[in-house]
Order: C-alpha cells, then sequence, then structure tokens
C-alpha cells in the first residue's frame, strides 16, 4: 500500500488520454455534487464488539488535507488507468477470445507478431480490446477491457484501461485471500474504491492514475478477481470514506503493526488481518471501517455526472 497524503479536500482532475487518442473532458464542480452525501444510511458506527487487534487511536492531524484545487465531478463507476508496473516491460501477449489489438492508425496487429511488435526498441502504441468474454494475456496473465501499450523510445509500458467497479473487484482479491469473512472483503472493497478513487482526482501519471504494485495497491487482472470480491464489491458499489466532506485516501496494510509503521505519520490506516478479525468476531464492513478511520463516514458516489 502507498504511503502518500491521507484526505484530499478539494482536488482537481485532469487525466490526459494516452498518444491523444482518447478526450476525456474535465468538469468543474465540487465535492458535495460528486457524492451524494458524507453521510448516508450506511453510517460508520461505533461497535463494542472486542477485537484480537486494536485499530490506532484518534489524532488530532488524522488526516491531511491537499487545499488549492478545485473538485470534479465523476459517474458512479468511472474508468481508471493502471500501469501494469509489474508486467513492464512486456515480454510477451497473447489473446483469448474476440480480443484483437490495432496499431495508432487503426490498422489491426496480427495476433502471431504482437510479442515482436512490443518487445521493439522503437516508439509504437498499440491499443487492445478484450471483447465482451476475451482478454489480453501480458506476460502469461490476462486483462480485461482495454490494454495499451505504449513505447515513447524510452522502453515500453503497458495500462489496463477498465471501469472502477471492476478493479475494485480485482484489488480486493490480491489485496486480501477470497476465503475470508464476506465483511472483511466488504471493507476492503471500500478501502480500495476510497484509495482508486483519490488517485482519479489526482493521477500518478499523464498517462495513468496509479500503479498495480503496492507502491499503490495490489492489481491482478483476471487472475485476482474470484466470485467473492466480486460479491463485496457489488455489495458495496458506489461507496466511498469521506471526511468533512473530502474524499480519505484509505491507507491499509497487512496488520496493525506494519500499517503503524508505515503510515502512522501519515494518519489512519486499517490492518487487513485486523479487519478480517473483527468480522470473524460479528462486526460489520462499516463497523470495522469506522474502527480504523476515525471520525470518517460513508458516502455514496454519484449515479451520474449531472
Amino acid at each position: 500500500m502507498s504511503a502518500t497524503a491521507g484526505l484530499i479536500a478539494v482536488v482537481a482532475w485532469s487525466v490526459q488520454a494516452i498518444g491523444q487518442l482518447e478526450q476525456q473532458r474535465s468538469q468543474q464542480t465540487t465535492l458535495e455534487t460528486l457524492l451524494e452525501s458524507s453521510s448516508t444510511d450506511h453510517q460508520l458506527v461505533h461497535s463494542s464488539a472486542d477485537s484480537s487487534e486494536n485499530p490506532p487511536k484518534p489524532s488530532n492531524s488524522l488526516f491531511h488535507q491537499t487545499p488549492d484545487f478545485k473538485p470534479i465531478g465523476a459517474p458512479s463507476n468511472p474508468i481508471v488507468r493502471v500501469a501494469l508496473l509489474s508486467q513492464s516491460p512486456p515480454r510477451s501477449v497473447d489473446l483469448s477470445g474476440q480480443a484483437e489489438c490495432r496499431f495508432r492508425n487503426g490498422v489491426i496487429v496480427q495476433k502471431r507478431t504482437l510479442t515482436k511488435v512490443i518487445t521493439s526498441r522503437r516508439s509504437y502504441l498499440v491499443t487492445c480490446q478484450s471483447g465482451q468474454d476475451g482478454a489480453v494475456i501480458v506476460n502469461e496473465r490476462p486483462y480485461p477491457k482495454t490494454v495499451y501499450f505504449l513505447n515513447r523510445g524510452g522502453g515500453g509500458i503497458v495500462i489496463n484501461q477498465l471501469p472502477l467497479e471492476r478493479y475494485v473487484a480485482s484489488v480486493v482479491g490480491a489485496e486480501m485471500p477470497s476465503h475470508w469473512n464476506p465483511e472483511a472483503l466488504k471493507a476492503q472493497a471500500v478501502a480500495a474504491r476510497s484509495y482508486a478513487l483519490v488517485h482519479l482526482v489526482r493521477p500518478a501519471d499523464s498517462d495513468f492514475n496509479l500503479g498495480d504494485t503496492t507502491r499503490w495497491q495490489a492489481y491482478g487482472g483476471l487472475n485476482s478477481q474470484t466470485e467473492p470480491t466480486a460479491a463485496a464489491t457489488k455489495a458495496t458499489q458506489g461507496l466511498v470514506l469521506s471526511f468533512q466532506g473530502g474524499l480519505v485516501e484509505s491507507l491499509y496494510a497487512s496488520t496493525s503493526e506494519i500499517a503503524a509503521e508505515a503510515h502512522s505519520h501519515l494518519g489512519a490506516s486499517m490492518s487487513q488481518h485486523g479487519a478480517q478479525n473483527m468480522a470473524m468476531n460479528g462486526l460489520k464492513f462499516n463497523e470495522i471501517l469506522r474502527r480504523y478511520y476515525v471520525g470518517a463516514s460513508l458516502a455514496r458516489l454519484k449515479t451520474n455526472g449531472n
């Protein structure tokens, strides 16, 4: 998990198109129109249930603000671009189902020449679409939706573009064992969604929002999406963490000790094993989140951009 700032109160979002193939319009609005409410009917509540791991105690500087930026609105399931840094530079590419790839000029890249193209040293932009039931297989790992292979002459990078909710379902499976308690998986889904949304409004790079490694949050494509992680994502769809009208960059780590070591100077951080223990003791996902992100509440993304 990343060790970056803990809260975006007001932010700016301007996502640049890869290779100028796509243009995503920036909108100026307020976080009040991005989020339906900073305190929904899924409010985070205190619970008296015991846990084998105690979350950090609240402090006066639990969250951090990034001022002087204007926020933008977003639909309930925006598009996220994930740099597959763990797979860059790519060594091999394959396609399954109805997936196909094209050069910048629209010419189809033949499947048999894909690996040769993306491992060459020349500049290129290849855009691959997975189709309805297909996948783009990078270094023997399958990814859904759109995969960009980009080389500006300094080495190839792979970027997976997909809807936020599908991304979250994969992150949950990469960050937590899928057989863990459903309430722990739900807590992880909300944390992963909030963290990703922060990087939608504050992208890490002009070409992508965040990476696929633990520098950000782990993402494994189709390999880490399972029925339990998809169910946890669906059950919490659109829910994010909010604090005083802002978005919480919900940091987390494997254990409370690691969370304290990595994130204590930044603010709140969830212990994943602690979340599992709490869930096994009967706590619901909103109660788990309330234990770790003290003072925060659940907010829901708008169902449209209006």
